[in-house]
């Protein structure tokens, strides 16, 4: 897909909740969505990013044991962060607004390169740790599946439905 407008691209982007896991993802089309990951701001660029990549059977069985929200999706993300390696304040380490930008970098990417992706906060950390043998130190934050659109896939109904612009704003 091509875009004029990054809010264009922003606006048509939508969670999609079935794929086809016939189809998989491209390998030039998986490096392109990692580079966005790579390039993503972080505090101070300190760049705690560790992402998982599953995508071979094995792998994908593991992401349906961390969560229920693959919809059957060829290949599946989990972004965490090193706690080692973030700025911290009182009540907040900055590793989660980092894999929050780092998330957003990767689904606009897959979403631009003709791949759906839903970012889903359902899923298990203590056993993404357990299945995938993560450190204490390495704190999972996302989980985003990523391919093709099933045929008949849709947005949700209150996909276009925002707030008018004075109730965001203090």
């Amino acid at each position: 897909m091509s875009y004029t407008s990054f809010i264009e691209l922003a606006k048509e982007r939508f969670s999609v909740r079935q794929f086809d896991p016939s189809r998989p993802v491209e390998p030039e089309k998986l490096e392109a969505i990692l580079e966005a990951m790579k390039i993503a701001p972080t505090a101070a660029n300190m760049q705690p990013q560790k992402v998982k990549v599953l995508q071979t059977a094995e792998e994908l069985a593991q992401a349906d044991e961390i969560s229920r929200c693959r919809y059957g999706a060829p290949l599946a993300f989990l972004i965490c962060y090193d706690s080692s390696g973030t700025i911290k304040r009182p009540g907040l380490d900055a590793g989660v607004i980092d894999c929050s930008i780092v998330t957003t970098h990767m689904m606009l990417e897959a979403w631009e390169l003709g791949l759906g992706s839903c970012w889903c906060l359902a899923f298990d950390a203590d056993k993404a740790r357990s299945v995938l043998g993560l450190p204490e130190n390495i704190v999972p934050v996302a989980f985003l599946p990523v391919g093709y659109a099933a045929e008949g896939a849709a947005p949700h109904p209150f996909h276009t439905t925002y707030k008018a612009l004075d109730d965001l704003l203090l």
